[in-house]
């Protein structure tokens, strides 16, 4: 009897266990985001029915029900192991939302030629730094909510009310239902906030090919969204001077140039290509970033963002969300909470700081793409010298972002993507990308015979020569490594075919994060910035900006110095670490900033375990020494 109770419980376990595995065979077929049927949600399983006596049922053994118990327990185990294996990724990276169609729209040429009587913003010269900002709007569907605007920024021309910009923009794609455009005036001031100097709208109902335009009219500037203190200093002076006015005018013109080919239903760049350069030999020194000096022998500090307006349309399948990888990310996108406002809010500052318009700030503009362009881009790049590697993000606008950036530089002023992107939720692309020079330019970079530099030392170029002027003796290495969009490696090569139509001449290789290819030559120009970097003796250049004495000496400090000055400051520095622990554990500022402000009960608890232990050992070793 004892026999054929044991054989009926191995037979139910065996069944379970069947039933358990064939839930887990069919879960994992149908992947992580496909919901379960009820039948393998449940924990009823078919099982082998077995008749029992009532004198069975009514008798049965106590080992018999723990083993039915224990049974159970498994069967809820796996159940959960099974629910932690079906955990979906976290919410972002590739949208696959369409893109909106509709009829082929209109390219319309917008040309913002000058301003007359802007307030002045500066007291001690008596003008401003004006600069515009034009947003373009229209009726057409955004393909999500969170899409950025479409924004255009002139120079900006210096100490004057009377600026002269003549600056075109030509858009693709407009529809026959008009736009709206609003330009805003503002007054640059690196050192402080830029001040808005009044604002102006223009609002066409309808467009065609018959539309008559806009030709040089000049627009009342409002006064209601400007700065109270321009105007209070611009009518102070009016009292004084013979002929000013209070009431300034911005002449725009606006052309319709004929029918965008291709299908409609997204207004995009078509050109000018700007471009701009930002620099800061502050920041240069901090994260250590050097350029080639004048003559190629040496180096000084200067830290360099570039921004590259490429030409559209950017890909509908280059569309990317950011990856809500930790519970705070969301709110730091999109503004919601005391955390997320205070992170957004850090992370804005952190793009205003490294795209700094000023006035070392350079400027310059393509008709189209061109060899020149390509020349442009790679100049902004250095070419192959000092082994960089560059950090970018291509915005949904066309706009191409990157600075020298990587584990090596100085992540307590940066955070990657999210500051290039000025915490945007969508971007088309992001990764990181190198460039290499060729041995020989008519062969594919992938032959057999081909070398590189780095990390082979090539005639005709760095590190002894001047780089060579011609795009196709180099190859660009891009990738989509980054943790914050997480681009989807399957539209590279629509990336690539992007990048080759804005810089012809330049060979283009695109690689996914995770190839061993890639990790190799990362390494290979790490090794060859180190190589090169000794080899070059390094100068300081003067910033823009004011630095107090205790900046200086930071810079000082960081930078280098003699070495028992490093020995000091290292000492310094571990005192007041183990005096004040470091609130947010290892990492630099930044990174223990977010995780203060994205999990403060976590941190402020090991806080308090580590200054606890401290506080038992110093006592220890005080009870020794006595």
């Amino acid at each position: 009897m004892a026999d054929e109770k044991v054989a009926l419980l191995l037979a139910q376990t065996g069944g379970r266990d069947k039933a358990d595995d064939t839930t887990r065979r069919a879960s994992a077929d149908r992947g992580p985001s496909e919901k379960q049927p009820e039948e393998y949600a449940s924990d009823t399983t078919d099982e082998p029915v077995v008749s029992k006596s009532k004198e069975e049922e009514a008798n049965g053994r106590p080992d018999e029900k723990d083993g039915e118990k224990t049974a159970k327990e498994d069967d809820k185990g796996k159940s959960k192991d099974t629910k932690k294996d079906d955990k979906p990724p976290p919410a972002g990276g590739y949208d696959d939302t369409p893109a909106p169609r509709a009829a082929p729209g209109y390219t319309v040429r917008f040309t913002f030629h000058r301003a007359t009587e802007l307030p002045m913003a500066d007291i001690n010269s008596l003008s401003s730094d004006p600069y515009i900002v034009a947003e373009l709007k229209t009726d057409l569907p955004k393909r999500q909510a969170e899409d950025p605007p479409f924004l255009f920024r002139s120079p900006t021309k210096r100490r004057t009310t009377n600026p002269v910009w003549d600056c075109p923009w030509i858009v693709g794609h407009v529809p026959s239902s008009g736009f709206n455009l609003k330009v805003r005036i503002y007054d640059e001031d690196p050192a402080d906030h830029d001040d808005r100097l009044g604002n102006v709208r223009i609002v066409v109902p309808s467009l065609g090919e018959d539309w008559h335009g806009i030709h040089e009219q000049a627009f009342k500037i409002k006064k209601r969204m400007g700065s109270k203190r321009a105007y209070l200093i611009r009518g102070c002076t009016a009292l004084f001077t013979r002929g000013m006015h209070m009431s300034g005018h911005l002449h725009v013109s606006v052309q319709v140039l004929g029918r965008t080919e291709g299908p409609g239903g997204r207004i995009y760049n078509i050109g000018p290509q700007y471009w701009s350069q930002h620099l800061s030999p502050m920041i240069g020194r901090i994260t250590g970033t050097k350029e080639p000096g004048d003559d190629n022998k040496t180096e000084k500090y200067n830290f360099q963002a570039n921004q590259f307006q490429l030409r559209g349309p950017v890909p509908p399948h280059l569309y990317h969300r950011y990856v809500e990888f930790k519970p705070f990310v969301k709110g730091m996108f999109t503004r919601s909470g005391v955390r997320g406002r205070i992170l957004n809010l850090a992370l804005h500052h952190q793009h205003a700081h490294v795209y700094n318009y000023d006035r070392s700030t350079l400027y310059g503009s393509f008709p189209e793409p061109s060899r020149e362009m390509t020349l442009q881009f790679l100049s902004m790049v250095h070419f192959d010298q000092g082994g960089r590697v560059f950090t970018y993000v291509l915005t949904l606008n066309g706009q191409f972002r990157f600075t020298e950036t990587g584990k090596e530089f100085g992540i307590d002023l940066l955070s990657k993507h999210t500051m290039h992107s000025d915490v945007s939720i969508y971007v088309a692309f992001s990764g990181e990308f190198l460039v290499r020079r060729l041995r020989y330019p008519e062969r594919e970079p992938g032959d057999a015979d081909q070398k590189t530099h780095p990390p082979a030392e090539i005639e005709g170029g760095p590190p002894q020569e001047e780089p060579s002027r011609d795009p196709s003796c180099y190859e660009l290495i891009i990738d989509n490594d980054s943790g914050t969009y997480r681009p989807n490696g399957l539209y590279l090569e629509q990336l690539k075919g992007f990048m080759e139509d804005n810089l012809p001449g330049l060979k283009i290789q695109a690689l996914a994060c995770d190839d061993e290819r890639l990790a190799k030559m990362k390494e290979e120009q790490k090794a060859s910035k180190d190589a090169e970097g000794d080899r070059r003796t390094f100068l300081q250049t003067s910033d823009a900006g004011s630095i107090s004495s205790s900046d200086e000496s930071e810079l000082e400090r960081r930078a280098g110095g003699s070495e028992r000055k490093k020995r000091k400051m290292q000492m310094k520095r571990r005192i007041k670490r183990s005096k004040i622990t470091n609130l947010g554990g290892e990492g630099s500022k930044f990174e223990r900033g977010v995780r203060i402000v994205a999990e403060p009960r976590r941190v402020v608890e090991s806080w308090r375990k580590g200054n606890k232990g401290k506080r038992d050992g110093e006592a220890g070793e005080k009870g020794r020494a006595h």
